[in-house]
């Protein structure tokens, strides 16, 4: 887990990063939205977005 950064130990943070974190949330927010739209119930959009940030914890801690 070296690549892995606290965001305490790299304040500020860059406007890159800023960045980023801004379009991943809009993009997040987006795909949430057109999910709504489309009909899919609530549950399963929740279930799905753990269930990512499941598999991503799991990558970040066997690395």
């Amino acid at each position: 887990m070296s690549n892995v950064t606290r965001l305490r130990h790299v304040l500020p943070i860059s406007p890159d990063i800023s960045a980023a974190v801004g379009a991943l949330d809009k993009a997040i927010a987006d795909a949430v939205d057109a999910a709504k739209e489309a009909g899919l119930p609530q549950g399963l959009i929740v279930s799905l977005l753990h269930g990512h940030a499941h598999a991503q914890t799991h990558q970040m801690v066997k690395q």
